[in-house]
């Protein structure tokens, strides 16, 4: 469906007939840009933006089974405190939605409590914001129980500000409890206390999950596996290209958030090495402060990962944008995304581009510094992957040191010590003994120097 811009009159759909549920009107409440201004673009670069917004909150109702009825993009000059929107745009939305018999209004912005229940008087219609829409969407996708947990105490942060007095039943007040009686607490007063007591103890409950976390990456730590993790985007291919990396079966489907919880896999890498491969949660614009918080221990994956792979679907129109989304989530999460000794740029889907464009991007990326090179691949086809692999051994052998060893056979236990805690790239036997190249972080590398006489290992 064709996005339409709803600036004063518009052709409004006459009625379907009774009133369907899981139908709902989305409208994108985008603020003009003033002409002149620092940051005054096209009237059609405002427009195609404004678009590609309104098309992802439309993504977003569908991912959750929603049938969207319409999409309108409404351009508001100013915010209105009462109504986010003006009176005027209220009434035409609350005639379209009752020509259309929607149950369920989105808002593609973040709502005030005030702002949104007074809305759903003006308009006789549930209203959900964008930061409610993402917390049904991941409410739905949680499968873990960690999942649901995180899920859980996201939305009820989010619940709990919304707790205003909107209804009749919050404003009655119980009998107070002593001697004395008193005002008593009223309802809103419960149900708040309620929320919050909830809230302890599922960040308790996180509490153990992070604890059983730490306990399973330092049993990682203790093999000799590096972690690669991969972020990006929703939608721009994150698990496709998971599973071509791993030839795992994870589910990857057109649309977003189909991936939530995340998942582990060993990652076999060109020269016999290996290291694990964590897919994560997709980020989006304006994602709710909730879930990067409720999501922390989820996240720890990329904080502890010893290379992070930015996946990003090149060919979408608000590539850009959407790369400095994921930049300001990595900050939030205290990652630096112009690490080039850590973070490695993937350009994914160029499998859509024809010659043409292809040799056009071909040329951006060659372009591009040297210490911030783009690996452009398709992870529907396979195309660059090779050369994406060769580059995630690269950086994580630059974080290793290559030591050249020899131990006698009879020492067992020295031996598997450096199974352990060394990737062995070489072993062979000679006069009962074993010439070894090893490589190890640097964190043990005086250990192997000095319990085994290692040496820098010489290159050809």
């Amino acid at each position: 469906m064709e996005p339409r811009n709803f600036d004063g009159d518009a052709d409004r759909p006459r009625s379907s007939g009774a009133k369907q549920t899981g139908r709902v009107l989305v409208i994108g409440p985008y603020l003009r840009v003033r002409a002149g201004g620092a940051d005054a673009q096209s009237e059609s670069h405002i427009q195609r933006n404004a678009e590609a917004r309104l098309d992802e909150a439309a993504g977003l109702a569908r991912a959750i089974d929603l049938v969207v009825a319409d999409a309108i993009i409404a351009p508001i000059n100013q915010i209105r405190p009462a109504t986010y929107i003006g009176k005027g745009k209220v009434e035409e939305i609350a005639a379209l939605a009752k020509s259309l018999d929607v149950e369920l209004v989105v808002m593609d912005c973040a709502l005030a409590p005030i702002q949104q229940r007074n809305l759903e008087k003006e308009l006789q219609a549930k209203v959900l914001d964008r930061t409610g829409l993402i917390l049904e969407i991941f409410g739905r996708r949680a499968k873990t129980k960690e999942g649901s947990l995180q899920v859980e105490l996201a939305h009820l942060n989010y619940q709990r500000s919304r707790l205003v007095r909107s209804w009749t039943h919050l404003e009655r007040q119980r009998g107070g409890f002593g001697f004395m009686g008193g005002p008593g607490e009223t309802q809103i007063e419960a149900d708040r206390r309620l929320i919050q007591e909830r809230i302890s103890k599922l960040e308790s409950e996180l509490k153990k999950v992070q604890a059983t976390r730490r306990l399973h990456r330092a049993g990682r730590q203790r093999v000799p596996y590096r972690v690669v993790a991969l972020v990006g985007y929703t939608n721009a291919g994150k698990s496709t290209l998971f599973n071509r990396l791993t030839r795992a079966d994870v589910q990857a489907a057109d649309m977003l958030f189909a991936t939530l919880d995340p998942t582990l896999r060993a990652l076999n890498l060109p020269h016999g090495g290996k290291a694990m491969l964590s897919d994560t949660v997709g980020f989006i614009s304006n994602l709710p402060t909730q879930l990067v918080a409720a999501f922390r221990a989820t996240l720890e994956e990329v904080l502890e990962a010893d290379v992070i792979l930015h996946v990003r679907d090149i060919s979408h129109e608000d590539a850009e944008a959407q790369q400095s989304d994921v930049d300001a989530v990595l900050r939030q999460l205290g990652i630096n995304p112009d690490d080039s000794g850590r973070i490695i740029e993937v350009w994914n889907k160029i499998d859509r581009y024809d010659a043409e464009q292809r040799e056009e991007i071909l040329n951006i990326a060659a372009r591009r510094p040297e210490d911030h090179p783009a690996m452009l691949v398709s992870a529907v086809t396979g195309e660059g992957v090779d050369a994406l692999l060769a580059a995630i051994e690269e950086r994580l052998a630059a974080k290793r040191t290559t030591l050249d060893l020899s131990i006698d056979a009879a020492d067992g236990a020295g031996i598997s010590w450096l199974h352990r805690n060394a990737e062995v790239l070489a072993k062979e036997l000679h006069d009962g003994r074993f010439d070894m190249t090893v490589r190890v972080d640097e964190t043990k590398r005086d250990i192997v120097v000095s319990r085994f006489d290692a040496v820098p290992h010489l290159t050809a």
